[in-house]
């Protein structure tokens, strides 16, 4: 029996296909405008300096690499609760966070998006139209119904604040969220500090469920500025929500596959069966992640003069581009 024989054949993935047909282009004037990918003033990928000094630094001491937990490196995932939610974040305080390191930013999004489906399995999620094209494939895999609300205004190139409130309105209670912290995907259209304020006001009124996605941090205005719709979420005093991050741009990791998902919980007690249920998962898809990246990312992020020069070079990124 041939078992393949009639197997339909996908059509390839339309961000990604441009970056095969850039490859296969053979004009030294092509642009690639495809995948998010930052590049230097010489065409190139750029390898940060303190990315660099942190790799020296772990191979010298030449560490034996044993299987990481199946949540991942705990230094890492500590330094992603204090950089995503602040050092002093009353939620760290209290225990209610719990981080997990996943394969990139889309794994963190797969595995929120599994748990949430086991625990809300009738549960809608809403996206912004437009949204990354991703967003529907992977909420779509894990068992949602996607729906959209109104996000672009094409007239103005901003947000269309008004038709955005006014769909979010009308979902139902229960339905999860997906929110841009900032570098709208691909609009680059973002809520103003109080656009976010009445929006988290609202996810609150209606009961709704949000569920951040952040995957560059860095990149609009700063590392805090850019963070600033975890905390306002927070403070409007929803005591639930989940955000996922990423790692491949503000560090120009692309290729180690770092992300994190953090989940937001009532209680301490909360925050470890929820966790529980995080590694379930994970563990029944690639039972841990790889230690370079995370390894990298926790030297940086846990070092002083490290993190000052990687602060320093992600400005210096954030400035050429805008």
């Amino acid at each position: 029996m041939s078992f393949f024989a009639n197997v339909e054949l996908v059509p390839g993935d339309p961000i990604l296909g441009l970056t095969e047909a850039y490859n296969a282009d053979s004009r030294p004037t092509k642009v690639n405008l495809g995948v998010g990918i930052y590049y230097d003033e010489s065409g190139r990928i750029p390898l940060l300096r303190a990315v660099k000094q942190i790799e020296q630094q772990l191979a010298n001491e030449a560490k034996p690499r044993g299987y990481l937990p199946i949540d991942g490196l705990p230094a890492y995932n500590q330094a992603t609760r204090e950089l995503v939610f602040g050092k002093d974040s009353p939620l760290l305080a209290a225990g209610r966070v719990a981080t997990s390191q996943t394969i990139g930013g889309s794994g963190a999004l797969r595995v929120g998006a599994d748990l949430l489906h086991r625990l809300l399995p009738h549960a809608t999620i809403a996206i912004s139209n437009p949204s990354w094209e991703n967003h529907r494939a992977v909420f779509g895999a894990a068992g949602f119904e996607v729906v959209e609300y109104s996000y672009f205004d094409p007239k103005t190139h901003g947000v269309d604040f008004d038709a955005m409130v006014a769909d979010l309105n009308k979902l139902q209670p229960g339905t999860v969220v997906l929110l841009h912290a900032c570098c709208h995907n691909p609009t680059g259209a973002d809520l103003t500090v109080a656009q976010w304020k009445q929006v988290a006001e609202l996810l609150k009124e209606r009961q709704l469920f949000p569920f951040i996605d952040m995957a560059y941090q860095g990149f609009d205005k700063g590392i805090e500025q850019d963070g600033a719709a975890v905390r306002i979420i927070a403070e409007a005093g929803i005591d639930s929500f989940v955000v996922a991050n990423s790692y491949s741009k503000s560090f120009s990791l692309y290729g180690e596959r770092i992300g994190a998902l953090s989940i937001v919980a009532p209680t301490a007690d909360a925050a470890k069966a929820v966790q529980s249920q995080v590694k379930r998962i994970i563990r029944t898809i690639y039972s841990s992640p790889s230690n370079h990246g995370a390894a990298l990312v926790a030297g940086v992020l846990t070092s002083p003069e490290l993190r000052q020069l990687w602060e320093q070079e992600l400005t210096e990124m954030r400035e050429r581009i805008h």
